[in-house]
């Protein structure tokens, strides 16, 4: 949720709403800084099942975005497309395969991009 990325995203998924729902355009920005703060917290708590949960909100509110209006299929992909870290412009791809094993009381720390650990 970098500041330019993050910005990006809003301005992007905004401009989308706008065109199905011009009348709600205000609320969606809303909702979608209170998401925002909310799942930054949630990452600083170690609490992967809220962002799930806030993840799987906007996945719906998404596609029925989507039913509402198909046609902005191509603009929501194009946006996909240049959020992605892999875009298929620039050439780059990234594959990572993560694999760990843990025996005894071992404790195994993984992820793809950051992480937050707190132990008290």
């Amino acid at each position: 949720m970098a500041t330019e990325a993050w910005q990006r995203t809003r301005d992007g998924v905004t401009a989308i709403w706008r065109r199905v729902h011009p009348e709600r355009v205000g609320t969606v920005a809303g909702e979608l800084d209170l998401t925002r703060e909310q799942v930054i917290a949630a990452r600083n708590d170690g609490d992967a099942q809220t962002e799930q949960e806030l993840q799987a909100e906007w996945r719906g509110r998404v596609r029925r975005l989507l039913v509402d209006d198909p046609g902005i299929a191509e603009e929501l992909r194009a946006l996909l497309d240049e959020l992605s870290p892999a875009s298929p412009e620039s050439g780059d791809t990234y594959k990572v395969q993560m694999t760990a094993h843990a025996k005894g009381n071992g404790r195994i720390y993984q992820a793809g991009r950051d992480q937050h650990i707190k132990e008290s």
